[in-house]
């Protein structure tokens, strides 16, 4: 089953895939993408993850 809130379809090619938020990877079905969304100064704020690592790597970043 598809998720109907992820960008990442069937239909998704390189070109618009999103990209990780902490290596840069293009995020083309990808089996491992994770995504994190949070509320800032009243927008939504959207970020990409090809692994745990990046994504753990991102946090310790934003936390600095």
């Amino acid at each position: 089953m598809v998720d109907p809130t992820s960008d990442l379809d069937e239909d998704v090619d390189e070109s618009n895939a999103p990209t990780c938020a902490g290596c840069g990877t293009k995020l083309v079905r990808d089996p491992n993408h994770h995504v994190v969304t949070w509320v800032a100064d009243r927008q939504i704020q959207v970020r990409h993850f090809c692994s745990t690592d990046c994504r753990e790597t991102w946090d310790e970043s934003e936390r600095a």
